[in-house]
């Protein structure tokens, strides 16, 4: 008789047995061991944010709190913020220009504005202040600097590059019946012009006003930052009010237009940008190194002070239609607006 060969029934079960587990030992190493990918967050943001360190500051505090997502920040000035977000590559908007936001709402780009905190513009210059505008109303020292700046006596230097302190330093030039188209056009007696245009960020605005020894506009926050940092030698000369104020308000992408699908977890973002712990965040950040907060918190601020003045000039300034966010530009918002 022949010997059958090959492997018995038991035999072959007890392989495949073996196989499996084997394939599932395999499995479940690279289960565990794989690679931890987040969902990506990419936040279209104006530069006083970014520059001044603060946007790091949220980025670590969010991300350890919700360690399924991975925040990234593109910073320019807010006009490119707003398009850069507009053209999909983007999932949210944290700028501040109203108008603008209003704008980006309006023609179907954003859902669920809400504004998130708010600090006020300065005007800052040389210490020896030549011409005299310490002490002077944001209206009144443009006027005296257009004035001197004509005879040749002072330098204006501009953002320039249409973020949100370029539009409102429009505005103020506005406010003070002036044109800043006709403004870039003066020249002094010597020839040169005195308004010029950096057509850059914060930073590089304060560092060519210095070294020119000019005035310029700037949040309080950038300049605080670059004071202190030795970066520029420049001063205050006119103090924040009404006319001076700055808010900042994140808008998510609306999903029907933008394809990067990242909805829920942008208003994740602005959900703790707007929470108390959030909020918290931007009412610390700078006290210990500059003495003051860099930026207040809006939210926050809002809970406890219903009356003020501050929150009027806030809803006068910054409000669409009486609200953060008119519901004809709210989806599935949730209890972000109470």
């Amino acid at each position: 008789m022949t010997e059958k060969k090959g492997l018995s029934l038991n035999q072959r079960t007890m392989v495949i047995i073996a196989v499996v587990l084997a394939i599932a030992f395999v499995a479940g190493a690279w289960y565990l061991t794989r690679p931890n990918v987040k969902e990506q967050i990419i936040v279209s943001t104006t530069t006083s944010l970014y520059e001044t360190g603060f946007l790091d500051v949220i980025k670590t505090s969010f991300e350890a709190k919700y360690p399924q997502y991975n925040v990234s920040f593109i910073s320019q000035g807010t006009g490119l913020a707003i398009e850069t977000a507009r053209k999909g590559n983007a999932d949210m908007i944290l700028v501040h220009d109203p108008k603008a936001e209003t704008t980006f709402l309006t023609d179907g780009s954003g859902v669920n504005r809400k504004l998130v905190a708010y600090n006020f513009y300065i005007y800052v210059g040389p210490s020896a202040d030549p011409i005299g505008v310490t002490g002077l109303s944001p209206i009144d020292a443009l006027k005296k600097i257009a004035e001197e700046g004509a005879k040749g006596n002072a330098i204006w230097v501009s953002r320039g590059d249409n973020s949100g302190t370029h539009s409102k330093e429009k505005a103020l030039w506005k406010l003070a019946g002036l044109n800043v188209t006709l403004l870039k056009q003066q020249v002094t007696p010597a020839g040169t012009p005195w308004y010029y245009e950096a057509g850059a960020g914060m930073t590089a605005t304060l560092q060519l006003a210095d070294q020119k020894d000019g005035y310029t506009i700037t949040d309080i926050g950038s300049f605080l930052k670059n004071s202190a940092s030795g970066l520029i030698k420049l001063v205050k000369v006119v103090d924040s009010g009404k006319d001076t104020l700055n808010v900042y308000s994140a808008i998510v992408c609306n999903p029907a237009k933008n394809r990067r699908g990242h909805y829920d977890a942008s208003m994740a973002f602005v959900r703790y940008l707007a929470s108390d712990e959030g909020q918290t965040l931007f009412r610390d950040y700078g006290v210990t190194e500059y003495g003051q907060a860099l930026f207040k918190p809006w939210v926050a601020t809002l809970e406890t002070n219903t009356e003020t003045d501050l929150i009027q000039w806030v809803r006068d300034y910054a409000y669409i239609e009486g609200s953060d966010c008119p519901t004809a530009y709210r989806l599935n918002a949730g209890d972000l607006y109470g």
